[in-house]
């Protein structure tokens, strides 16, 4: 896994201005231009998926994935599957790690812990859900210090998801964060900003445009005023919230283009209870690995 990562990370490294350059046009989005040795990697997640890891591992090579995106296992005989399962199907590894306490010292062991397995099993990066909301400023600095130690001593990228109930819950807050601290990476998942506040963050611009500097990974699923996600991101009534979330990853796409260097995503939309349910049935009212494929597809298309 150590030479994929470091494969991945290598083709950063190439720049010039002789590079071709393609245009993406969309009669909903305005063209612009990426390099043509532009990087993207589209991670699936097994969120909802039931299945053994091999089974999903097979799912999404078939899919058109180029890895894979899941919590880091805590049992060995867990961890030897999750790597024989990318291996056999030549997948990318991302994983997430977390704590869960209320309380910040018993949170603060659980979350070194999972950062620390995590970053033994050489994935290409670390996504994680990180402190709670409410914990001090202080404390929640010094989880994500922690991980700027271990993401230096090991070489593998960590990021700090922006997600409700998590140190980055809220676009203000998260500024107060980036600009408290500089070496503070991101993955963005704003669709929970667009519930938090209520709105497509027309009022936030500073603190969003400063997040998606920060920028390093995505989860590209879409929110809206009232909940983190759509009931489906190819119905036409979403057509507004669709349109200012891709607005906000070509920002991300032009950031790291410009920059030369990759970009990893996760089409990460969730079942039910994420997803709305039929009434008495709970039935869900869309297929969530369509959904899924349908947003990995979107991104090849606007961004490869």
């Amino acid at each position: 896994m150590s030479i994929d990562r470091r494969t991945f990370l290598a083709q950063s490294a190439v720049a010039g201005s002789h590079l071709l350059m393609r245009p993406w046009t969309s009669d909903r989005h305005a063209p612009f231009t990426i390099p043509s040795d532009f990087s993207l990697k589209v991670m699936a997640t097994n969120w909802g998926f039931q299945g053994s890891m091999d089974d999903f591992c097979a799912k999404a090579k078939e899919s058109g994935y180029d890895g894979i995106e899941v919590w880091t296992p805590s049992q060995e005989k867990e961890q030897q599957a999750l790597l024989a399962g990318v291996q056999k199907h030549g997948l990318a590894l991302g994983l997430l790690a977390a704590g869960s306490d209320g309380m910040y010292t018993r949170h603060l062991d659980q979350f070194q812990q999972a950062v620390d397995q995590a970053v033994a099993l050489q994935p290409l990066y670390v996504n994680c859900h990180s402190g709670r909301d409410f914990f001090t400023f202080e404390q929640n600095k010094s989880i994500i210090d922690y991980t700027l130690q271990a993401s230096q001593q090991s070489g593998i990228p960590i990021y700090h998801e922006t997600h409700r109930s998590r140190i980055l819950f809220a676009a203000h807050i998260t500024k107060t964060f980036l600009e408290a601290i500089p070496g503070l990476r991101l993955t963005l998942d704003i669709s929970h900003w667009c519930n938090v506040h209520e709105s497509l963050l027309q009022d936030q611009q500073e603190a969003v445009d400063l997040a998606l500097r920060h920028t390093d990974h995505i989860h590209t699923r879409i929110g809206h005023a009232e909940s983190p996600q759509v009931t489906d991101p190819r119905a036409p009534e979403w057509e507004k919230e669709v349109a200012a979330h891709f607005q906000w990853w070509d920002q991300v796409v032009q950031y790291k283009a410009d920059q030369r260097q990759p970009l990893t995503v996760t089409t990460e939309f969730g079942p039910p209870n994420y997803m709305a349910m039929v009434p008495y049935t709970q039935q869900p009212l869309a297929n969530l690995w369509e959904i899924n494929a349908y947003m990995m597809q979107r991104f090849r298309e606007r961004y490869r």
